[in-house]
């Protein structure tokens, strides 16, 4: 329970959702009802303030640490993990109509002939059928919500969202670097993300129901 910071109280509510989500990992890949996770962050917008040395034989390139800022940019991160495909979206906001204006996206352009949705996301407030009610008018948003199942991993349990694998592999070969403006940044995000959908890279999720009744047992209440 330490390990965690979960109390006590908590406990019981924590264990069934990371169960509802590590169940939903198990399904097989099924193309009406795909498997999608989503996840937020944030990007720091820094220019040179200083032009940078080019790189030279035997020679780094080198920056001066003097840099300029350009604001934040929040991403939206959509990703499948059974069919090795992702959409990453740079915005200036990260609020309710932002996130329902994403989800309108994901169903009627990513996915359109999809049934059901099967979305696994964080319990952020913005996260919630109620944001497309916010934004669309009543029949729009009923038509987007019964397009989607969220299943919404616990909180202290972010872990257990596949999106934040990729947004770590993104950071990685992507964004570790400065880069100056919003432009600049979604040129490098559709750059990114069209050559790993073309290599359908995937994330095989490996931790199940099962694993999770052993290796953390001391998080289950006792009865």
């Amino acid at each position: 329970m330490q390990r965690y910071c979960i109390p006590e109280r908590d406990a019981a509510r924590f264990v069934a959702q990371m169960e509802e989500v590590l169940d939903v990992y198990a399904l097989p890949a099924d193309a009406r009802r795909p498997l999608v996770a989503m996840d937020e962050a944030a990007k720091q917008l820094l220019g040179d303030a200083v032009e940078p040395l080019p790189m030279e034989p035997c020679c780094p390139k080198r920056e001066d640490y003097h840099y300029t800022r350009g604001g934040v940019r929040s991403l939206f991160m959509f990703f499948a993990p059974h069919l090795g495909w992702r959409r990453v979206d740079g915005s200036a906001r990260r609020t309710r109509q932002d996130w329902a204006l994403q989800v309108k996206r994901l169903v009627d352009e990513d996915f359109p002939d999809a049934t059901v949705i099967r979305l696994v996301c964080d319990n952020l407030n913005t996260h919630a059928v109620a944001s497309l009610y916010e934004t669309f008018p009543p029949r729009e948003a009923h038509r987007l919500a019964r397009k989607l199942e969220i299943h919404y991993t616990p909180r202290n349990g972010s872990w257990l969202n596949v999106a934040e694998v990729e947004l770590s592999v993104l950071a990685e070969q992507c964004l570790k670097r400065r880069i100056k403006d919003a432009a600049t940044l979604d040129a490098e995000l559709g750059a990114w993300t069209a050559q790993r959908n073309k290599d359908k890279s995937v994330v095989k999720w490996q931790f199940t129901t099962a694993d999770a009744r052993v290796k953390l047992r001391k998080l289950y209440p006792t009865i």
